[in-house]
């Protein structure tokens, strides 16, 4: 299309000055949710076919036409609307032809860009199958009020569904994916759904847990026996680990489960349960749960110190846990061992830390030290002491930091008393390479034969 000239007359019939017209060029949007409550939309390929038959009889120019299938619900959520905004802010087109206002935002984020369009003149006109705006402040407060709808139905929907999925948990369903071991299953009546044992997999989860709480079965090995019997997910895959766990820890396999989750909201299954609530809490009894660090955040405190005195491999360590039967309390040992890096074949014993540290307290007169580095330490523990005394007793010590001290009894005292961190320190203050030999801890050890490689 060319531009046209206007001409206009005032009242009076006097004529005004010729206005120069410019046709709008639009870009036709067409746009589909992936959202399962807008299934029953037009198809992008029906609304593309009855916009070009609009633009047909109302001969509008068509520059572009763009489409995408992405929710409108989030703003900045869909690429190809972006790129319709910037385009319209470089004047490659200055309107917008699509099937509905809802097509265009369902948020307010996306909605006040185009109202910022149009308020700056770039965007001068908006075209849906049964409606026109304009760039008039009637028009676009009409646009913003059924943008503002369409938001609402959005957050409603929202609502309305949390509030039949808490009605569907207090019925006694648990919403969502049913755990392994049971299917959910639509039921004829009414078309509402309901979780149904798994029959091929049931009954071995239910073995599962029979071998923890009957035969004193580890979570590891429980995994290594449904490796074995080939227990796997319903799309066919083996099962994870930490799979396993979660599922030795969900109360849903004896009737109950908690729903929103984290909420404290409990509630008693309609479905039938696949052990007892005694069976699950002597499972529980038995399995101990350690917190995982990070992989490479566990540190312990000899690994740097010390070889293996019969291939000169480094020493590894193995940390375990117990809980104690009288009272749950759970232990911690950490042992040492040879890592095997030149000698796969060495069998050095293992060591536990404990015994460790008084071999070391035994030899520690012998080992080279950077006093250093201790003293130091100590005094930084002794500005500990007379801040402490000032701050919580409210008076000064009587003491003073003494300028000579015998480090090497510092050493041994937090060794034997000083906290995992604290030994950690002072063993940086070691300089002596000290090895295993036979379980025993020395400084110097036998002539080693590496083996060759």
């Amino acid at each position: 299309m060319e531009n046209t000239i206007v001409q206009g007359w005032d009242r009076q019939g006097v004529a005004l000055p010729k206005v120069e017209v410019v046709p709008v060029k639009y870009c036709l949007y067409a746009r589909k949710s992936t959202e399962s409550e807008e299934r029953q939309v037009l198809s992008i390929d029906s609304q593309i076919k009855e916009m070009l038959q609009l633009a047909e009889r109302e001969k509008l120019e068509i520059v572009e036409i763009k489409k995408e299938s992405h929710s409108a619900k989030e703003t900045n959520q869909r690429p190809v609307f972006n790129e319709i905004i910037e385009e319209i802010r470089n004047g490659k087109y200055t309107g917008i032809l699509t099937w509905a206002p809802d097509r265009i935002s369902r948020n307010a984020g996306d909605l006040g860009k185009i109202i910022d369009l149009m308020d700056a003149g770039l965007l001068r006109d908006i075209r849906t199958y049964g409606q026109r705006f304009a760039n008039s402040p009637n028009e676009k407060f009409l646009l913003m009020i059924l943008g503002s709808q369409a938001k609402l139905e959005n957050d409603n929907r929202g609502v309305n569904v949390k509030r039949g999925l808490r009605t569907k948990a207090e019925m006694g369903v648990r919403p969502g994916l049913a755990p392994l071991g049971y299917l959910n299953e639509r039921s004829p009546e009414k078309g509402r759904c309901k979780i149904v044992i798994d029959p091929m997999r049931a009954p071995t989860i239910r073995k599962m847990f029979e071998h923890i709480a009957h035969s004193g079965m580890s979570g590891h090995a429980v995994y290594r026996w449904l490796t074995q019997v080939k227990l796997t997910t319903r799309s066919g895959k083996p099962l994870a680990l930490s799979m396993v766990q979660r599922m030795l820890r969900n109360p849903f396999y004896y009737g109950s489960f908690e729903y929103p989750r984290n909420t404290g909201q409990w509630h008693k299954g309609s479905h039938e349960p696949l052990i007892s609530r005694e069976l699950f809490d002597e499972v529980q009894d038995r399995i101990t749960t350690v917190p995982h660090a990070k992989w490479g955040a566990k540190e312990f405190d000899f690994v740097r110190l010390i070889k293996c005195a019969a291939c000169n491999s480094s020493v590894s360590a193995q940390e375990h846990f117990k809980k104690r039967k009288s009272d749950g309390y759970i232990r911690r040992y950490v042992y040492y061992s040879c890592s095997r890096h030149y000698d796969r074949t060495c069998t050095a014993p293992y060591i536990r830390e404990e015994e460790l540290i008084q071999q070391l307290l035994s030899i520690i007169d012998s080992i080279d030290l950077n006093e250093t580095d201790a003293k130091k330490k100590f005094d930084q523990e002794f500005a500990k002491h007379q801040d402490f005394m000032q701050r919580v007793l409210g008076k000064e010590s009587d003491l003073s930091s003494p300028d000579r001290i015998n480090v090497r009894n510092y050493v041994k005292h937090v060794l034997r008393e000083g906290t995992r961190e604290e030994r950690r320190d002072v063993l940086s203050c070691l300089k002596s390479r000290m090895y295993l030999d036979k379980g025993q801890l020395v400084l110097k050890p036998k002539e080693i034969d590496l083996p060759s490689i």
